[in-house]
């Protein structure tokens, strides 16, 4: 039963991305860079909006697939906590890679939340690859 201030940190800061998504985070003061695979692959997102404690709205500007899409975060507060709504929009096709993304964005909305009830996740990617 978390509330949308002790959320909103996990999806809109480097530092919250680093408890439940990737190891391998470079906040350069106005964007963030997630590096994958020893740095095979980095995604690089500027924060486009945000409206604490409420949503973060993040644009990818690297990547084949990932560049031009938006991550978007919404807490929506409930009688029983927080619902956190999730989108990855304005992918260009759908894809193989497409559909692995959207696997993996499932299980990392399990990390996300554990994290925000205070039970300790660990990032889902390590410099190297996967961490579980």
């Amino acid at each position: 039963m978390a509330k949308p201030e002790s959320i909103h940190p996990l999806f809109a800061t480097a530092t919250g991305f680093g408890k439940w998504w990737a190891t391998d985070i470079t906040d350069t003061g106005d964007a963030v860079e997630l590096g994958f695979f020893n740095r095979a692959t980095i995604y690089r997102l500027r924060l486009y909006s945000s409206q604490p404690p409420f949503e973060a709205d993040w644009m990818c500007e690297t990547g084949d697939e990932w560049n031009g899409t938006h991550i978007r975060f919404r807490n929506q507060p409930s009688k029983s906590g927080t619902v956190l709504r999730f989108s990855h929009a304005g992918w260009r096709q759908e894809s193989d890679y497409f559909v692995m993304c959207n696997t993996t964005w499932g299980e990392m909305m399990y990390r996300i939340k554990a994290e925000a009830e205070g039970k300790t996740a660990e990032p889902l990617f390590s410099r190297d690859g996967l961490a579980y």
